[in-house]
Parts: structure tokens; C-alpha cells; sequence
């Protein structure tokens, strides 16, 4: 199936005929599946959130971690649940890369009904403090003149720190060993120990380590540097000129979860948001609050097809690095 016909099925997010919903729901606790291991960025990002979604819904929210390929298990796991409203996904830019990356990944447009965006990370690459170059620039010239001994973590096809990798070889045209992990936990563990040597992750997970002297940041891969690192440079100031990627997340419910069930977690999402405590561990993490507006099936929904747009050319011209 072309890549157009797969982003034209994946506008199929309304439900053909909506069942009655409990009047009372939530009555019962509501699973949120995070698609990677605990300790990474969206398992920090989906604690953070349980604990004023339940509050606001009136419910437990409980995490469950269903790692493997990238986020795709647990996706795939949740997009065949029970579309009632107790089974929900927090999910990453690989909801939108997955369709191009992976040709058996199309659940992941299609079969859902979009909640609403959560947040917006930028990444930082980090390395072992051990790591002999000490910046970026350095970093960039030792890549390429040790392309055989440098090993490249990632958390599996689709990952936010796969695209990152692959954009990343891509611009320094240097083909590099990768290590895929089942998340950015078990991969942060092995940056600190030094059995990989580079690390592209929504800062979320690192800059608690590197704030700590664990581990190094080399670059941010954003526009802006982060008010948490001020001294770290942008990938494009040290060396890769127009070098951007961050990550986002959405929340997402099976298809078929109807309507007035998925009023209620909108609506609860946009307050939960609102939570002072969200507001002050987010800015302190470096991610980005979204708007009212932005927390809305309407705008996950755009977001989610804007960036699959966005993303198929620059996966397509760096596909070499993917084998």
C-alpha cells in the first residue's frame, strides 16, 4: 500500500455509530499504557499525568509498561483493547514515523481515537563522561574517524531516539553500530556505564543525570537551548547546520471508544494540564506546555497527519541508515 493510501486511511479516527456510554463513567480504574520501560521519558511524562488525569476523572490511572520494537507492542496491545475508555496510550512522534518506517505499523494511524497533545520534548544527545570528545564539534569528527568502534543506542524502530540516530548519521553521512533497547531506562543505565557511547533522548530522561555529573550533554536538537542546560549548544550552532528534532506526545483511545466517553477524557486531560504540579515538573524537565486548544481530539488529530506529512520525505533520504 502507497504511503497516500496509508495516510488516507488514517483519517478514519471518527467512529461510525457510537454505544451508549455509563453515565458514570469512569467507574472503575483506567490502565494508561506507556509503550517503553519505566525510568524513560514517557514513562516520567505518563506518572506525571496519571496522578492529575485520576484526580480530575475521580479515578486511579495506573501505568503499564508494555515495552518492545520501538512502542509498537504496547500500541498494538492497546489498539486491539476493549474501545470502552479504560484502556488508554500515551504516545510519542513514532505514532507519525511508524507508517513510514515500518510497512506492518498502520495501527498506529488508523486505529485509534485521538485524545489529546500532552507535551512537547526537545532531545539532547549525551554521551559517557569518559566519552573522549569533550563538545560537540569534537564529537563530530571523532564519529567520523571511529565510525567502527562508536556505539549508537536507540529504543527500537519508530523510537524517538531512532529518528534521532537516523537523522543524525544521515547528516554526518557516517554509518554507525546501533544497540536497540526496550527504552530510554535500560539505555541511560548503559550511557552512564559506558557500554554505549551515544544516546539521542527526550531531554526528559538525561538532564536529571547530567545536572548530576553522570553523564555528558553534547548537544540540544532543538532551536533554542534549554533554560535547565544553558551551556549545552544546539546541534546547529556546534556543527549541523538546520539539525531539528524533538518529540511530542499525544494520548490516545481505541477506535471505537465513543463519543461522549472521549468528551469526558478531553475535557479532563485539558484540566489535568492546569495542575500547578504538572505546570512546575514540566518546566523543570524542559517540556513544553501545550494549549487548551492544542489538548483536543481535533488537534491531536491534525498534528498527528501534519507530522506524518513532515516526516516521510526526511526518513525516506536517510533510509540507508535504517538497515
Amino acid at each position: 500500500m502507497s504511503l497516500m493510501m496509508r495516510m488516507a486511511a488514517a483519517v478514519l479516527f471518527l467512529t461510525a455509530a457510537d454505544p451508549a456510554v455509563a453515565q458514570d463513567y469512569p467507574n472503575r480504574p483506567i490502565a494508561m499504557v506507556v509503550p517503553f520501560a519505566a525510568g524513560g521519558p514517557g514513562d516520567v511524562i505518563g506518572r506525571l499525568l496519571a496522578t492529575s488525569f485520576g484526580k480530575v476523572l475521580g479515578q486511579t490511572v495506573i501505568i503499564e509498561n508494555v515495552v518492545g520494537a520501538g512502542g509498537t507492542i504496547g500500541t498494538n496491545r492497546v489498539a486491539k483493547a476493549a474501545p470502552d475508555g479504560y484502556t488508554l496510550l500515551l504516545m510519542h512522534v513514532g505514532q507519525a514515523t511508524s507508517v513510514t518506517l515500518s510497512q506492518a505499523a498502520l495501527y498506529p494511524v488508523g486505529d485509534f481515537e485521538p485524545i489529546g497533545l500532552v507535551t512537547d520534548v526537545p532531545m539532547v544527545l549525551v554521551a559517557p563522561v569518559e566519552f573522549p570528545p569533550k563538545d560537540f564539534e569534537e564529537t563530530i569528527a571523532y564519529v567520523k574517524a571511529n565510525s567502527d568502534k562508536v556505539l549508537l543506542g536507540n529504543a527500537g524502530v519508530g523510537s524517538a531516539s531512532h529518528l534521532c540516530g537516523l537523522l543524525l548519521m544521515d547528516a554526518l553521512q557516517t554509518k554507525l553500530t546501533t544497540v536497540q533497547y526496550r527504552g530510554g531506562g535500560p539505555a541511560l543505565v548503559d550511557v552512564m556505564t559506558g557500554r554505549i557511547h551515544l544516546w539521542c533522548d527526550p531531554a526528559t530522561g538525561p538532564i536529571p543525570y547530567v545536572l548530576d555529573g553522570k553523564m555528558k550533554a553534547l548537544a540540544i536538537t532543538t532551536k533554542s537551548r534549554l533554560p535547565t542546560l544553558p551551556d549545552v549548544p544546539t546541534a546547529d550552532e556546534a556543527g549541523l547546520p538546520g539539525f531539528e528534532v524533538s518529540t511530542w506526545y499525544g494520548l490516545y483511545a481505541p477506535r471505537g471508544t465513543p463519543q461522549p466517553g472521549l468528551e469526558k477524557l478531553y475535557k479532563a486531560l485539558q484540566q489535568a494540564l492546569k495542575d500547578p504540579i504538572i505546570a512546575e515538573r514540566f518546566t523543570a524537565l524542559s517540556m513544553q506546555l501545550v494549549s487548551e486548544q492544542q489538548a483536543t481530539p481535533m488537534a491531536l488529530r491534525d498534528h498527528l497527519l501534519a507530522e506524518v506529512r513532515k516526516w516521510a520525505p526526511v526518513i525516506k533520504s536517510a533510509g540507508e541508515y535504517a538497515k
